[in-house]
């Protein structure tokens, strides 16, 4: 896998313009030929603006990350829903065993809780995250998020990667790419 292969194909499907996809193999001309992971083809949507990825490496804040993060997802979207209020409300305890959260916005003027279970201050839980993110397609877009599942090594971290697309261009990315997609957010 390269991103010449990738962004013609996405192309293909109807995910991004000719436009978008030479500016991307553009931007990347120095290894565009490269052969690329499957992880890396995957963190690669996110550079075709097609898919957002849900960082597995430390953040700078659990307080502000998560509203830049949903700030990207509706971007990728479209911006046809309005996520506003974007904030963590702590539950009690420490860290140690895991602190029950809530990760709470407003999604077109309509209260969104969602838990959040935090083992650090500086980490994503990935699953609330990722909920998170399915709300910002419209009802109406016939796309919806998707976790991009690729082959993995033992005991490493990798970071969480949510597509926007259709079911149709799901089957292509599955097929063309070899990524799974083993649940829909």
């Amino acid at each position: 896998m390269t991103y010449t292969r990738i962004g013609p194909l996405l192309h293909e499907i109807g995910m991004v313009s000719k436009e978008k996809m030479h500016s991307v193999l553009d931007a990347f001309a120095d290894f565009a030929h490269h052969e690329l992971s499957q992880y890396e083809a995957a963190c690669a949507l996110a550079h075709f603006d097609v898919a957002v990825s849900v960082h597995a490496d430390d953040i700078d804040s659990l307080h502000d990350d998560y509203a830049s993060l949903l700030a990207e997802a509706v971007e990728v979207a479209g911006g046809a829903v309005t996520l506003t209020n974007v904030r963590l409300v702590e539950g009690e305890g420490d860290f140690s065993d895991g602190r029950f959260d809530r990760l709470e916005f407003e999604r077109n003027g309509e209260p969104i809780s969602l838990p959040a279970e935090h083992f650090a201050d500086d980490y994503y839980d990935h699953e609330a995250a990722c909920d998170a993110i399915a709300l910002t397609a419209h009802d109406d877009d016939p796309r919806s998020w998707h976790y991009v599942d690729f082959t993995r090594r033992p005991h490493a971290g990798y970071d969480s990667i949510m597509v926007l697309a259709t079911p149709e261009q799901t089957v292509a990315l599955s097929e063309q790419l070899g990524f799974t997609f083993p649940f829909g957010a």
